[in-house]
């Protein structure tokens, strides 16, 4: 079908595009993440797509990194998420975060995006489990994962912020308790 779009942007009306290729006006839905990232108006611009055919129409998508596109195909096999839904994860959150997310199997982050609740967001750390987010070991990875979680959650009610609180975290030993873990990681993010 249609893997890419290469032309001139004639038209920015979040989240759709109309990109001119050759004469043709293509209108193309963009997650927020690719739209910040776009070319001024009359300039070439060139995106990968997803093409999804439905009984009422035939819509395709556009996506700045081939990243953001598997996992907007990855989405889009889940059970109730649809491409609309798909979009707005991807526009509320980066593919890292989402894979951190799914990682630490934390659906209070999920929730954060616009039309996730809570079912959707632990059907989604299910169904994504494996594929997207970092096993963080095989032995005790359980126990490992409840208090990496655990530690990740106390420094953002802390206020820091996602980014923050994962690069402290993977500095700490696999061993660290939750308390100690939160210490040691208090200690680090004042060096920075």
């Amino acid at each position: 079908m249609i893997g890419r779009l290469s032309g001139v942007l004639l038209e920015k009306n979040p989240p759709q595009l109309l990109i001119d290729c050759n004469g043709v006006g293509y209108e193309v839905g963009v997650p927020m993440s690719t739209f910040y990232n776009l070319p001024g108006l009359g300039e070439k611009v060139a995106l990968l797509t997803h093409l999804a055919i439905r009984e009422d129409a035939h819509v395709l998508y556009g996506f700045g990194t081939a990243e953001e596109r598997n996992v907007f195909k990855q989405l889009i096999k889940i059970s109730g998420v649809g491409a609309r839904t798909a979009l707005s994860i991807l526009s509320g959150m980066s593919v890292q975060d989402l894979a951190q997310a799914i990682t630490m199997q934390e659906a209070g982050r999920l929730t954060k995006v616009p039309g996730i609740g809570k079912k959707t967001a632990e059907r989604l750390l299910l169904e994504l489990k494996g594929k997207l987010g970092a096993d963080l070991g095989p032995v005790g990875s359980h126990h490992a994962s409840d208090v990496s979680g655990d530690i990740l959650n106390a420094l953002i009610a802390l206020g820091y912020s996602d980014k923050e609180a994962m690069l402290a975290l993977k500095q700490l030993p696999p061993d660290a308790s939750v308390s100690d873990g939160i210490k040691l990681a208090l200690k680090a993010l004042s060096k920075l």
